[in-house]
């Protein structure tokens, strides 16, 4: 019997594929397409879709993206720009890379395509998005999903359906434990690591465990997103390294809890992207105009990852250490009962004081 790949494997495969600048095939209800990261494309590849003869030959941009661009997004969430037979892969990372506006100050007008549907492009930018790259994908379209079919079986590209990639969105969600070991700290000796994994083979996570919390009752617990740059070097750009250390020491404290170390850096959209989101920023962005003109939402996020850890350790309850009410809703809206939140308003200064008044006023941080 052959060995076939898992639905997790084919679309973890793909979102490597998209990384590195092969293409990618898809297929939905509308038709077929063959997928290029924009952030990652030649003008070799770009010939070579061109030369396939598409029905069509987009660039997808989120509407976030299409709003700083002046293109019309008629697709609601994302705009199909139409590319032309000069446009090459200068133009098309200049479209979808804000940190080159200044570089590229003349781009478009801009003509988005408003005829057929988009299913398929927002199948790409999902997958972009999951891939933490660029939200902005080259995307060549047969009205015959055959033909794209028949170009990656020939070529060895991988294939996915619509289905396949939102069954794997469902499966990003189950989270099993891997292993544990106990890990003393400076905050507690009692302490143990558990580390946990989605069955679609996205990055790991992570939960300290501190003491024996009682299953019983509400744990005192965090939900700490990753953040190399304050976590590790100690940047005063955000709060976020002071925040786990406070979360540390009040559950050391306690002398029970857990602190969910959740492996979504920059609000989800991965360190390389914060990192353009900071380049942004030095021009005079806020966090969430960042983010926006990166083609991001405010915050990628998923906190029902950090809900199905705690029940799988076993918690139905906890007191929440957050300032942030979309926590605690998704939380409760995850199953686990958030019976407290806990303010943890620590870390301001002068280098992230406009940060701490965009998230309060922008995102409902309480503050």
């Amino acid at each position: 019997m052959a060995l076939g790949l898992s639905v997790e494997e084919i679309v973890s495969r793909a979102r490597a594929d998209l990384r590195i600048g092969a293409p990618i095939a898809l297929t939905g209800a509308s038709g077929g397409a063959l997928v290029l990261a924009a952030e990652t494309v030649t003008d070799r590849r770009l010939a070579e879709l061109r030369a396939l003869a598409p029905d069509a030959l987009d660039l997808a941009i989120s509407h976030r993206r299409a709003e700083t661009l002046r293109a019309r997004a008629y697709d609601g969430a994302l705009a199909r720009v139409a590319l032309g037979p000069l446009d090459d892969a200068r133009f098309i990372r200049a479209t979808a890379d804000p940190s080159l506006d200044l570089a590229t100050p003349l781009k478009g007008p801009y003509r988005t395509r408003r005829e057929g549907t988009a299913e398929l492009h927002a199948l790409a930018l999902l997958l972009a998005k999951q891939a933490r790259i660029l939200p902005a994908a080259v995307v060549a379209t047969w009205s015959d999903p055959a033909r794209p079919a028949a170009i990656a079986a020939e070529a060895g590209l991988t294939r996915l359906s619509e289905l396949v990639v939102h069954r794997a969105a469902d499966a990003a969600i189950a989270m099993r434990p891997v292993s544990a070991a106990r890990v003393p700290t400076r905050f507690a000796e009692a302490g143990r690591c558990h580390v946990f994994r989605p069955d679609d083979g996205a990055e790991e996570h992570y939960a300290i465990e501190v003491g024996t919390p009682k299953r019983s009752g509400p744990v005192l617990a965090r939900l700490h997103s990753a953040c190399f740059t304050g976590d590790v070097m100690g940047s005063l750009k955000c709060d976020c390294g002071p925040q786990l250390h406070a979360a540390m020491e009040q559950i050391a404290a306690e002398g029970a809890g857990v602190l969910l170390y959740m492996n979504q850096e920059g609000r989800g959209i991965g360190l390389a992207n914060k990192m353009r989101a900071y380049q942004l920023q030095d021009e005079g962005f806020d966090t969430v105009e960042a983010n926006h003109r990166l083609g991001f939402e405010d915050d990628e996020r998923d906190f029902r990852l950090g809900a199905e850890i705690l029940k799988a350790m076993g918690f139905s309850g906890v007191r929440l250490m957050t300032n942030n009410p979309a926590k605690v809703a998704m939380m409760e809206a995850s199953g686990v009962h958030v019976a407290e939140r806990v303010p943890l308003k620590v870390g301001e200064g002068e280098h992230n004081r406009a940060y701490l008044a965009t998230k309060a006023a922008k995102s409902g941080h309480l503050l």
